[in-house]
């Protein structure tokens, strides 16, 4: 029996090679380009539909274009790995960090990468922050990874994946977050 990854977000991840990059896993590709947190948590329940062993779960930076607070994007994410966290009590969970993009934006990032790095615990979920891998020092993407300060290069990816790989393999060298605990009969 494989072990299934539902790689979820924008466009981001949905321009994401999972498949080839992690061809141990049966991979589900659920970024869709332009989502906004909104978005992603309108079609969540797709997501606990297929009963991944795993999600991964990378959203909030188009919501930026928005110009939606740190709050609003802190309360979607929060709710997305609540409610994931309920529906599937036994999968791994990540949730990375909002990546950087332009200069103008990195104090809410910021902010909304704190939150969750502080909530993340709280439903027995793994963290990953990009920010150091992808972020120049005053918290603009770095141009060797973005044309645009938001999509990401081919060189963009391979920075990622130095970051991401072993989060997944730590992510499954863990027992699950939850597991029954046997109650004798008294």
């Amino acid at each position: 029996m494989s072990v299934s990854i539902a790689f979820v977000g924008d466009g981001i991840t949905a321009h994401g090679r999972w498949g080839e990059w992690f061809p141990d896993f049966e991979v589900h590709n659920l970024g869709i380009s332009g989502d906004t947190s909104d978005e992603v948590l309108k079609r969540l329940q797709s997501v606990i539909d297929l009963r991944p062993d795993a999600v991964v779960l990378l959203a909030g930076t188009n919501d930026l274009g928005w110009r939606r607070s740190d709050e609003y994007i802190v309360r979607n994410l929060e709710t997305m790995l609540c409610d994931l966290r309920k529906h599937l009590p036994e999968a791994r969970i990540l949730i990375h960090s909002v990546t950087p993009r332009e200069r103008e934006y990195a104090e809410t990032i910021r902010s909304v990468n704190r939150h969750l790095w502080q909530f993340a615990p709280t439903q027995k979920v793994a963290y990953l922050d990009l920010w150091p891998a992808l972020a120049e020092p005053d918290g603009e993407i770095s141009p060797k990874y973005s044309e645009d300060r938001l999509r990401l290069t081919e060189a963009g990816y391979e920075a990622w994946l130095r970051e991401l790989r072993p989060a997944i393999d730590e992510l499954f060298a863990r027992p699950p977050a939850t597991s029954s605990i046997p109650i004798q009969n008294a």
